[in-house]
């Protein structure tokens, strides 16, 4: 399904269902997350990742990915943007 032909609660539906079945999680530095969105808004269709905020006790950000490559591609960048917070991809 593409983005613009979804409603709001599909794309909400849709996220929910791909989240529960192991979905590929990055954890961001709490300073992090305006640059996380800008770069999943431009490198990911909106219904294929999400954001939650505040999700570790040092305040850290989680970004989830429906597929594994895109994840990937998100730590990477993640890395050069911030090389000292510690993170890796988690399936969960």
């Amino acid at each position: 399904m593409m983005n613009t032909e979804m409603t709001p609660q599909e794309m909400f539906e849709y996220k929910r269902e791909w989240k529960m079945n192991n979905c590929y999680s990055v954890q961001v530095d709490m300073d992090s997350h305006i640059w996380g969105k800008d770069w999943c808004r431009k490198h990911i269709e909106r219904q294929d990742w999400s954001f939650d905020k505040h999700t570790r006790p040092d305040d850290s950000h989680t970004f989830n990915f429906k597929n594994p490559e895109p994840a990937g591609e998100f730590l990477k960048a993640y890395k050069e943007y911030n090389p000292r917070f510690p993170t890796t991809v988690l399936v969960g």
